[in-house]
């Protein structure tokens, strides 16, 4: 009997012994893990740390500009978020600061992006069902806004926000008040994004890992639809193909995964 034979056949006596298929397997539902306050609070502390060196990865680092921010899970008037003009590629667990709905800095001595507090503060206290969001000044994101456009549903990511992105088309200039926040919070209303015009995008999800997925998302396919249009004029995915997609989660948490074992196996100091 050859090699290949013997492979074979060692194969399907595997699948004898422990049979499953493709359509069985359970993926997980969830956006986040349960557990105590304690628990739920590091894990989203740690992704959330985790999402800037990430972002820094992608470039999306720009300055002192772009905000992450994770609800606490025992004061829902409070977040988490990075303290201004720390690279986002240092960030760690334990620079993260905890503010209020109120502009106080509850833990932490570093100072605030304000715009962060303009926007974030606002989102938060219109969304309860948002556990995070996600801001930053990515260059696609950035080109696309200036448009005033919503995306076109011709890939499969774009479709990711069929019917679930909204388009605030009145730039006022850096944020910094809480009406302005305010605001933006509205013309993103019931969305998972809201693209700011001549800004970027703003993503938000139930989860940490939701929001930044949702970001990465939403910049690549803004990219690619600026790379589709300068070729010519690209093909629309009909409305009963995106709108499903669209309307779904489409598994944001779960496929944050596979950027969450990168950066923490090439830097694991982001969790100190």
């Amino acid at each position: 009997m050859s090699t290949g034979t013997n492979l074979v056949t060692s194969i399907r006596e595997q699948f004898r012994q422990t049979p499953l298929r493709v359509a069985d397997q359970t993926l997980p539902k969830g956006p986040e893990p349960a557990g105590s306050v304690e628990e739920i609070r590091l894990h989203r502390k740690q992704r959330l740390a985790a999402s800037f060196r990430l972002f820094a990865k992608f470039g999306y680092d720009h300055g002192i500009a772009g905000h992450i921010t994770a609800r606490d899970p025992e004061l829902p008037d409070h977040f988490w978020v990075n303290p201004l003009a720390v690279s986002f590629a240092q960030i760690k667990v334990s620079d993260l600061l905890l503010v209020n709905h109120d502009g106080d800095i509850v833990i932490g001595n570093r100072p605030v992006n304000t715009a962060a507090f303009a926007i974030h503060s606002q989102v938060h206290a219109a969304r309860p069902d948002v556990v995070a969001a996600a801001h930053a000044h990515a260059v696609a994101g950035k080109a696309w806004s200036s448009l005033g456009r919503l995306l076109d549903p011709i890939t499969q990511d774009a479709t990711t926000f069929y019917g679930s992105h909204s388009l605030y088309a009145d730039f006022n200039g850096v944020v910094l008040d809480k009406e302005e926040g305010r605001n933006i919070a509205q013309a993103l209303g019931p969305n998972k994004l809201v693209i700011l015009q001549n800004h970027g995008f703003l993503t938000v999800g139930r989860s940490v890992e939701e929001a930044a997925w949702l970001f990465v998302t939403a910049d690549q396919s803004a990219h690619a639809q600026l790379l589709a249009e300068a070729a010519g004029i690209p093909k629309l995915i009909r409305h009963e193909v995106a709108e499903p997609l669209g309307s779904g989660r489409a598994f944001g948490g779960f496929s944050f995964t596979p950027y969450w074992d990168l950066i923490t196996a090439k830097q694991p100091d982001l969790l100190d």
